[in-house]
């Protein structure tokens, strides 16, 4: 759904449906303690990780729905890298790729993918994002 809300805190986010499940934890976690890659594919990964951060920076176990608005300004405890499609403009996944990578950088890779004629949506290209 696209944002319509100039506010962004005052956008309604759709409920997703999510699974955190223990093999995942436990890769993450032990990458996290490395202080290795952790990578989320995806926008749905990348918010269901963010929504099942501990206090201790970890992540833990959830299986349930989550209606997380991930915009900018946004500090990702876990994640520093990132792979995403191009999204449409007004976006709530395009607002979660800016808060990830910044939003400069992300405008002017968007820059690059008009100019190029990339394919943008859900079958469209996608973009590594690194922190």
């Amino acid at each position: 759904r696209d944002i319509d809300v100039e506010d962004l805190t005052k956008h309604r986010m759709d409920s997703e449906d999510m699974t955190v499940d223990e093999q995942l934890v436990d890769m993450v976690n032990a990458a996290k303690d490395r202080k290795s890659r952790v990578c989320a594919v995806g926008t749905s990964t990348m918010r269901a990780i963010a929504s099942s951060v501990c206090m201790n920076g970890h992540i833990m176990t959830y299986q349930g729905w989550t209606n997380r608005f991930i915009f900018p300004p946004y500090e990702f405890t876990v994640c520093n890298a990132m792979i995403s499609n191009f999204h449409m403009p007004y976006s709530t996944m395009l607002m979660m790729v800016a808060a990830f990578g910044g939003y400069d950088t992300v405008m002017k890779a968007y820059e690059v993918a008009i100019k190029e004629k990339y394919q943008f949506g859900a079958y469209g290209d996608a973009m590594l994002v690194l922190k």
